[in-house]
């Protein structure tokens, strides 16, 4: 039961076909529930920390609140930072303990994303952290990332090829039509799986990333619009093409939306139904349960890494 980095989880991946999902964290309870479903499902975990969370929780916590989270059930995780904007963030993640980081140079023209890119490699790779990069920009809003649908790229297969070469990076996040946030689909939800072969068979031994990966469950959707609120027009990536995108090179699916979509659901309900009550732990607890439960979903019946840790 350890902090570890996500190599020997992405080439098992590789090899399978499967995709392990990166689940993003911000307090206590949310760490409990997505590592309780790894340990009942056997499944190999990426627990992410987005900007966001870093203000809001502060690095010191969260990284305490996940090696307590593997001493209480010795699941192993890998611990990652989401969307580094810079060096200098990913450097203060690398030498506060985190096992690997992404630098988000996407938006930065070619060169420059590539540069930036090695600079931190040059650093994570003698301490023993892993990078991830991201080529393409995907439409949508999280956390401080708003790339306007209509300036979004998807990536390039062979800048894709040059990338990896020049960079030394360790996996890369692609974009080909999944969007951050509550996606909106307009019209027929679309994915260039054409493009994702066309990168897979250019670095076959590269784990691909796919960002934005939230399905948008239906259930928690209702449940949140149910009891309070609306969650207007959310529509996620289809489960099937997730899975479809397993079979060429994608290992890590990243999900956050769902995550925040069953707390709030299970919140919602519980003060609606409860409006005497103001115990945090009374509300928070059925909350935990609830991401438990679609965590194990995710891992059982999308991403197929269920006994494979």
């Amino acid at each position: 039961m350890a902090l570890i980095t996500s190599q020997e989880m992405f080439k098992k991946a590789l090899d399978k076909d499967y995709a392990i999902g990166a689940f993003n964290v911000n307090n206590m309870e949310i760490i409990q529930g997505i590592v309780q479903a790894a340990q009942l499902e056997n499944a190999p975990l990426i627990l992410q920390v987005s900007a966001g969370a870093r203000q809001y929780a502060r690095p010191a916590y969260l990284v305490k609140l996940v090696e307590a989270a593997i001493i209480d059930t010795g699941v192993d995780v890998c611990l990652h930072l989401d969307h580094g904007a810079d060096f200098e963030i990913c450097k203060d993640c690398i030498d506060g303990g985190f096992t690997s980081v992404m630098i988000d140079g996407s938006k930065l023209p070619f060169e420059e994303n590539i540069a930036l890119t090695k600079k931190v490699v040059d650093y994570a790779h003698p301490r023993g952290v892993v990078v991830e990069a991201e080529l393409g920009k995907l439409a949508g809003i999280e956390d401080d990332v708003n790339v306007d649908a209509r300036s979004a790229t998807f990536t390039d297969p062979m800048e894709a090829k040059e990338f990896i070469e020049r960079t030394g990076v360790d996996s890369l996040a692609v974009a080909i039509g999944t969007s951050h946030g509550a996606y909106k689909f307009k019209g027929t939800p679309y994915l260039d799986f054409e493009r994702l072969k066309e990168i897979h068979a250019l670095i076959p031994d590269t784990p691909l990333v796919l960002h934005g990966a939230s399905t948008v469950i239906p259930e928690f959707v209702d449940k949140c619009n149910q009891y309070g609120g609306k969650i207007p027009g959310a529509q996620g990536v289809p489960e099937d093409m997730i899975k479809e995108a397993t079979k060429y090179g994608v290992c890590k699916v990243n999900i956050d939306t769902d995550l925040r979509l069953a707390m709030t659901a299970e919140v919602r309900k519980f003060l609606v139904e409860h409006p005497e009550e103001f115990d945090p732990r009374k509300y928070l607890g059925p909350a935990r349960e609830a991401i438990q439960r679609m965590v194990q979903h995710k891992i059982h019946d999308v991403l197929n890494c269920s006994g494979t840790k």
